[in-house]
Parts: C-alpha cells; structure tokens; sequence
C-alpha cells in the first residue's frame, strides 16, 4: 500500500510538470511572456528602459520637481502673500533656492496706513526659502489696487 502513495505522488508531480510544460510550449506562455515584455516598452516604465536612454544630467539636477506650485506665508511685517507657478524644481547643488515658471500671486503692503495689494507676475522666479527674496525674471508685471502700474525686466521683493 505504502508504493502505491509513493507512486501516486510522483505521478501528480509529473503531472503538474507535464501541464506547465504544455502552458510555455502550446503558445500561450509564449504569448505571455511577450504581452509582458512589450507592456514594459510601451509605458516606457524605467525599469524597463536601457540606462542609455535615462537622462542622468536631470535626475542629478533636479531634485524635486512640482507643477501648481504655491507658496502662503507671512512677510517680515506679517503681510499676507502667495506665490502660485505653472511648475517649479529644487536642485542639489542649491537646496534653498526654488526655481518657479510663470509665476503669479499676490504680496499685501502698508503704505501711509492703507493696505494695498499688487498682483505679481513673471516669466521665471527663483524663490530663497532662508532669506524669504523672490527673484522675479523676464516681463515682470505689477498691477497694484492703488492703481499703480509696472512692467520691468526682473524685479526683487523682500518678503
């Protein structure tokens, strides 16, 4: 009794072997494996893609990378401001510094005891998160509600 359980268990093993061996070669594993394959290089997912074609200059460059950007905070005199950009990075080498395109918000000032609002915009900004100064570069625009009006190559608010 005991070489009949013996050979029964060889025999299923065989069996299960025998149905995985027919899966690969009738085609259908064959068919998998290539569903598989070209999946990977159809998504372009990075572990697929050969290190040739990976841009190592930008991932070592860029270290963060956002689109909406927006910044809410407080000046040194506790005006409210916001700086929203179509998209922004943080490179390595300066980890501080916040590198905004298009940029637009809004910096609240007191002058002679009147609260005035600008609304603010540019080509391209960079934004000192230690020292709270907004580099504004390329047709910079102020509209203020006082009516005030200016248009500058690059401009530098304190926040």
């Amino acid at each position: 009794m005991k070489n009949n359980q013996r050979n029964f268990i060889i025999i299923s093993k065989h069996k299960r072997l025998t149905r995985l061996w027919q899966f690969f070669f009738t085609g259908w594993g064959l068919v998998m494996v290539a569903v598989l394959v070209s999946a990977s290089f159809l998504t372009k997912q990075i572990l697929w893609t050969p290190i040739s074609a990976i841009n190592m200059r930008d991932i070592v460059t860029n270290q963060i990378k956002m689109t909406n950007a927006s910044f809410v905070g407080t000046d040194k005199d506790g005006n409210p401001f916001k700086i929203t950009a179509e998209s922004g990075h943080k490179e390595y080498e300066k980890p501080d510094i916040i590198f905004l395109e298009k940029p637009f918000g809004t910096v609240t000032r007191k002058t002679d005891g009147k609260k005035i609002t600008d609304k603010i915009s540019a080509r391209t900004a960079q934004f000192n998160l230690k020292t709270k100064e907004l580099n504004l570069r390329g047709h910079v625009r102020v509209d203020s509600s006082n009516g005030d009006k200016m248009l500058t190559e690059e401009m530098v608010i304190q926040l």
